[in-house]
């Protein structure tokens, strides 16, 4: 099955009217091309579009060329569905990691080793109190955390908006979806038949699964990479495991509890400093996504 045949299917499954509209198109294109004056009086604009944006029109000479005569025809033979036969979806190809990201990926698994190993946390968060030490002899400790989870949410958003292809996590998404909605289709239809040839697919399109965990796990990757330290300099001020704290800190006051020390548990044994870094990162995060207008999500065509 050729792809503008393939096209053609999943236009007339979705608006059974483009079937008519495709036949007027054949009717006008006695000589493989027709003009939007030939067939406007017939079919609307909207369907003009969708015919050029799906390529089943291209540019002609004079007007606007048919991709395929013959595929478009063998596209509008049968009215009955055909479930083996999805949307026009080609698996775009994986982005591969330069040796940059995967040396992030590899120190990001050494300063793991930094909430175990206290010589290796000693010398991650003395290099990170360069940059944020100065900042706790001028504003109390729960503002400092609020800087950190300013710099990790905006520097998240930024690498998440430069590293992850969104139009290939659409295509994904998409392609899984048409999937889905042709096994349920074919499953109310009792078409075994259709079953069984769309599980094949399916597991064809496994690796569209894997192709979406690397998109998402390479702009993750540089996150963990500029983040773990900033966490690990936090564990290091506030005391890590009963190990002495870096710095005075002060009390707080926060709902239900009063007046508590930083390194109270608060939700089990989550500590009161991660539960506000975490507000405070969720919030910044929105913020900044809201400012820069950047969509953090696949959207579906």
């Amino acid at each position: 099955m050729s792809k503008v045949e393939r096209r053609v299917r999943s236009l007339v499954q979705e608006d059974g009217e483009m079937r008519d509209a495709l036949e007027v198109v054949l009717d006008h294109a006695g000589d493989g091309e027709v003009q939007w004056v030939d067939v406007r009086d017939e079919i609307s604009s909207g369907q003009w579009g969708r015919l050029i944006e799906k390529e089943i029109l291209v540019d002609g000479e004079s007007g606007f060329a048919l991709a395929d005569r013959e595929g478009i025809e063998a596209g509008l033979e049968t009215d009955d569905a055909d479930y083996t036969s999805g949307g026009d979806f080609e698996t775009p190809e994986t982005t591969s990691w330069s040796k940059w990201d995967k040396l992030a990926a590899l120190s990001t698994v050494g300063f793991f080793v930094g909430y175990a190993f206290a010589p290796v946390r000693n010398v991650i968060a003395g290099a990170i109190d360069l940059v944020f030490g100065p900042l706790m002899n001028v504003v109390p400790f729960y503002v400092v955390i609020m800087v950190v989870a300013l710099a990790t949410g905006l520097y998240s958003t930024l690498l998440r908006a430069g590293l992850m292809d969104m139009d290939k996590m659409s295509v994904y998404q998409d392609r899984m979806k048409d999937i889905q909605q042709r096994r349920k289709e074919a499953k109310e239809n009792d078409d075994q038949e259709a079953l069984d040839a769309i599980q094949e697919e399916q597991m064809e399109a496994m690796g569209d699964q894997l192709g979406m965990f690397k998109e998402q796990f390479r702009p993750m990757v540089w996150i963990m990479f500029l983040t773990i330290p900033a966490f690990l300099w936090m564990f290091w001020v506030v005391g890590y495991r009963g190990a002495e704290a870096q710095y005075t800190l002060e009390t707080i006051v926060i709902p239900f509890a009063g007046t508590v020390e930083w390194t109270t548990g608060v939700i089990g044994p989550i500590q009161v400093w991660i539960v506000w870094y975490f507000f405070c990162s969720m919030a910044f995060t929105q913020i900044v996504q809201k400012s820069l207008n950047i969509q953090m999500s696949p959207t579906s065509s």
